[in-house]
């Protein structure tokens, strides 16, 4: 009997043990990125389909690291799925986060999970893409009126200033869309009276509808001297049209965003340049606000984190490089 007592409870130990080595490792699993901390901060991106966005979370890594926090970094398939965005944000706040980093498809859609989130007392930094609301306590993003302006003026330098130029844009409903639209358009109007923009479309931030639309445009217009795609996936879409219609060295384009398709891009002499974020920078600057907030410390309202205009002459300077991702 005694025997057989002893070997219950070695059973028993070795149980104990076995069950309190797997909950460790379902607490490590669930720590997606960043410290090892109980903050918990729940960033929802606009995709992550684009090496941009993979670049944003590694900066947000590196700032739960830094902070000791736990976040999630999650976006749908695609940039167009608003829907599936909204449900993400949805499923974000019934975790229970410390915090929300939010960069928003439609700058509108998101209002009732915005105004839950402050009943909550739950602090929202918005990033990349602001939102059409007072409730994020920040906005961690490029001055994309001014960043696109400046791929105007090497645009308007390239084609010497007059001509016919086209625009294929990611979307008209979230903030990027909108304002790097409108600072492009904006600035050849008041500046290059003798440009005109002959069309304006919108690709979704993907590929390959956005090469369809470019060889439309350039199919339509002959003449057409130039073409600037507002985001990644839309200046990678031009520059497949070019090279589908055999255009290279007739249409100038111009780009926003890095990645390596547009690196190589420029160096293949299909595209002149382009304007890079500091997405590491943008991700850092969103879980840091993130941070402060919590601690209940004051955030600038909005965080300029930077743009730089890149092409095949400076692109290997350091400070250039350390903005691009591949």
């Amino acid at each position: 009997m005694k025997k057989k007592a002893w070997i219950l409870s070695v059973i028993l130990v070795m149980s104990l043990f076995l069950a309190a080595c797997n909950s460790d490792g379902e607490k490590a699993s669930s720590n997606e990125g960043g410290g090892d901390g109980d903050t918990y901060i729940a960033i929802v991106s606009k995709g992550f389909q684009h090496q941009f966005w993979q670049a944003v979370k590694q900066g947000a890594e590196q700032a739960a690291d830094e902070f000791d926090v736990k976040i999630t970094f999650e976006g749908p398939e695609s940039e167009s799925q608003v829907d599936k965005q909204i449900d993400m944000l949805r499923a974000a706040l019934d975790k229970g986060p410390d915090a929300i980093g939010f960069a928003a498809l439609d700058s509108k859609a998101s209002g009732p999970l915005l105004d839950e989130a402050k009943s909550n007392d739950i602090p929202v930094i918005a990033f990349d893409s602001g939102v059409d609301s007072d409730i994020p306590l920040s906005t961690a993003s490029t001055d994309n009126k001014a960043a696109s302006a400046l791929a105007a003026e090497k645009m308007a330098e390239a084609i010497g200033k007059s001509g016919k130029i086209a625009m294929v844009v990611h979307d008209q409903t979230s903030v990027t869309g909108v304002e790097r639209r409108d600072g492009f358009k904006e600035k050849i109007e008041s500046d290059y009276p003798d440009i005109e923009i002959i069309d304006i479309q919108y690709g979704g931030g993907d590929h390959l509808k956005s090469t369809d639309l470019a060889k439309a445009m350039m199919q339509a217009h002959p003449d057409l001297k130039g073409i600037f795609g507002s985001n990644e996936g839309s200046a990678i879409g031009v520059v497949n049209a070019v090279r589908e219609l055999n255009k290279s060295g007739d249409l100038v384009v111009v780009g926003f965003d890095s990645g390596k398709a547009q690196i190589d891009a420029i160096k293949d002499g299909l595209m002149i340049g382009a304007v890079t974020q500091n997405p590491v920078g943008i991700g850092y600057e969103t879980v840091k606000a993130a941070v402060a907030a919590i601690k209940g410390e004051s955030v600038e309202k909005n965080i300029d984190t930077g743009f730089y205009w890149y092409d095949k002459d400076n692109m290997d300077e350091e400070d250039i490089k350390a903005a691009l991702y591949e």
